[in-house]
């Protein structure tokens, strides 16, 4: 089997594995909204239900839009990331994590849309309670470093050829 492709079956598990598990410990033992300082004044593990996307976008729409589009988007989205799996060079190791990474908080957050209704988010950052960034989960984290990595990846690339010109 090619390197990517193992690079996928091996990765993709854990960190499904790991954001399922990690979720079901908070659904398991905290009440909806509990939160538990854990630096005081900067972090909190606190139980949050995301029925929208990141940062709660389409969180207010009408449900029977919202429902069938968080099922289907992503579907779609897996479906294309699995096609430039595909066609990508055995040899780019970077680009083959990038996109495991991607496919493994899009299938942890379609986990539990499909089975929950909404996204348990419980990484909770804020600035000495004044400043707050939305809260979040370990596929949403495994996504923003997927999507890092390509970029990086992009621009090195980019960088490569202007320097060969």
């Amino acid at each position: 089997m090619k390197r990517k492709y193992w690079i996928l079956a091996l990765g993709a598990p854990f960190w499904i594995i790991v954001d399922q598990y990690t979720k079901y410990l908070i659904r398991s033992g905290f009440r909806l909204s509990e939160t538990i300082p854990v630096i005081s004044g900067y972090f909190n593990i606190t139980y949050v239900r995301n029925t929208g996307a990141a940062f709660g976008f389409m969180a207010n729409a009408d449900p029977s839009f919202r429902v069938p589009f968080f099922l289907t988007v992503p579907v779609i989205a897996l479906g294309v990331i699995l096609v430039l799996i595909k066609r990508l060079p055995d040899s780019d190791v970077k680009m083959s994590t990038a996109l495991m990474l991607v496919v493994s908080g899009a299938i942890g957050n379609l986990i539990d849309r499909a089975a929950l209704g909404y996204v348990v988010d419980f990484l909770d950052f804020h600035w000495r309670y004044q400043i707050h960034f939305p809260s979040f989960n370990v596929a949403d984290s495994v996504i923003c470093v997927g999507v890092g990595l390509m970029m990086l990846d992009i621009i090195n690339q980019g960088a490569a050829q202007a320097k060969e010109k």
